[in-house]
């Protein structure tokens, strides 16, 4: 028994620049892709970092859950929707499968909906100001509980020592009244190599706890920069989803990166020599998560 990717949705066209309203349309996209009616979705997770306005109140996943049309109805004996934001960078949607594990085990809900995406806090649809390393996107996964062997695996999390490696701010002595609108990312020129080795640990135990066979394992990683997942495949020595057969996103789609890749692979029928995937996600900390996922019979028609 164990959590599985029921559908997936994602939205990346540059009509809008608002995460809330990508991330709303990724969240309708999975419902109706499942056939499922938004009353029966128990928990909305939000992962995102960055987003509109640089908004800390409300959080951003109440913002998504109204635009997306869940719990609206407030009557005695409505159902309820309960949302939340979890953020830790680019590990946050697998930090989110832990915590959606935890809540479907109880049975307190039947359906789970990991959120994921960021923008420019400018929210220009045109595209972020230059040197804003990532995409706008949103994305999301509707998790249940499967009674067969398929699904997600023990979510595994390193840490290195050290300072992190990519930092976002507000420059609050320069920002004058426009500092809603405004966001720095500093990245080390070291990143890249320090990610690889947190990355490397984390997806290293991952496979320990699985031990699956690595010939049929493909690896989704996020894409702090659009080597990496190659670079980290190379290190684990099995396949990576080819990143560069991905859409153009006109940078890294960051908290999406997991959601994004699976949902290409799945409609590109990808998966058809796999049986297992590796899921890792590295990024500020610098830290990173991974996960064995064990594919179900024809998850390529998903």
């Amino acid at each position: 028994m164990g959590v599985v990717i029921t559908s997936v949705g994602t939205s990346y066209d540059r009509d809008s620049g608002s995460v809330v309203t990508h991330a709303a349309r990724a969240v309708r996209q999975a419902l109706t892709s499942a056939a499922v009616e938004p009353q029966e979705v128990g928990v909305l997770i939000n992962t995102g970092v960055y987003r509109d306005s640089n908004t800390v109140e409300p959080a951003i996943a109440a913002l998504i859950q109204k635009d997306a049309g869940i719990g609206l109805e407030y009557g005695e004996h409505d159902p309820r929707t309960f949302s939340f934001d979890l953020m830790n960078g680019a590990c946050g949607v697998l930090n989110a499968v832990q915590v959606a594990d935890a809540i479907l085990s109880t049975g307190s809900t039947g359906r789970v909906l990991v959120v994921s995406g960021d923008t420019h806090p400018s929210a220009v649809a045109a595209g972020a100001p230059g040197g804003f390393p990532y995409a706008t996107s949103g994305a999301a996964l509707l998790l249940e509980r499967s009674e067969g062997a398929e699904g997600f695996g023990s979510v595994h999390t390193e840490l290195a020592d050290g300072p992190s490696v990519v930092d976002g701010f507000v420059e609050t002595k320069t920002m004058g009244a426009n500092g809603r609108n405004l966001i720095t990312v500093e990245r080390d020129a070291d990143a890249e190599e320090r990610l690889l080795d947190v990355a490397l640990a984390a997806a290293s135990a991952a496979i320990d706890a699985s031990d699956p066979d690595l010939s049929s394992t493909v690896l989704i990683a996020s894409t702090p920069t659009p080597g990496f997942p190659a670079l980290l495949a190379a290190k684990l020595g099995i396949t990576a989803l080819d990143a560069a057969a991905l859409p153009a996103f006109g940078g890294d789609t960051h908290t999406a990166a997991l959601t994004v890749a699976y949902q290409h692979a799945v409609q590109e029928k990808l998966f058809g020599e796999y049986s297992t995937i590796l899921f890792v996600a590295a990024g500020a900390g610098p830290s990173a998560a991974a996960t064995v996922y064990r594919l179900a019979a024809g998850a390529d028609a998903k």
